[in-house]
């Protein structure tokens, strides 16, 4: 069986089968991971908007790309700002076709730091304005931290609301595992209204 993190990026991989030349958002950049994931697919040519609010999480994204001589990919920018602020920022692109978030704190990095419950709904509001019809969103949420639990469960009650005649929301993780393992929450648009 697949861990969350891992399913991820299997649901991330065919996604961007589905939509090589979409735009994707890497919601919470961290060290980078995703990104990298996204751009080395073989047949992607589209474009990521990557966001992050720590200076190291975008050096040390940079030092990634670097080692995989994707820093200068003609397709990515990357924003010093918060997942919130994807409407601001992105008022150019008319849609999105897929979106990842691994929620909590940067690996490596200052632990007080988090994602939170309210930017992280403002987020997905965002991102589900503009989500095409078979696009994704995926969410692999780490709550083993002071508000990580609130953000945990502020997400599922606010997915479990969204209608199922327009969205599928699936909620997967191992569920006989210590300190909290991480949960993939994955949506997909079924159509628009």
């Amino acid at each position: 069986m697949y861990n969350a993190l891992r399913y991820s990026h299997q649901l991330l991989a065919e996604t961007i089968e589905r939509f090589p030349a979409g735009h994707y958002i890497d919601a919470t950049l961290g060290n980078g991971h995703d990104t990298a994931f996204i751009l080395t697919r073989p047949n992607f040519a589209g474009t990521i908007s990557a966001f992050d609010i720590q200076s190291e999480a975008l050096e040390s994204t940079r030092d990634l790309l670097r080692q995989k001589n994707l820093v200068d990919h003609p397709g990515l920018t990357l924003y010093k700002a918060s997942h919130a602020r994807i409407a601001d920022t992105l008022t150019d692109i008319p849609v999105f076709h897929g979106a990842i978030y691994n929620l909590g704190y940067l690996p490596g990095g200052d632990h007080s730091v988090t994602t939170l419950a309210e930017s992280t709904l403002t987020s997905l509001a965002q991102v589900r304005s503009k989500l095409v019809v078979k696009g994704r969103i995926i969410l692999v949420i780490y709550y083993g931290h002071p508000g990580g639990l609130e953000e945990k469960n502020a997400i599922l009650a606010e997915l479990a609301t969204w209608p199922q005649e327009q969205f599928q929301v699936l909620q997967y993780g191992f569920i006989n595992q210590r300190n909290n393992p991480p949960l993939l929450v994955a949506v997909e648009r079924l159509r628009d209204r």
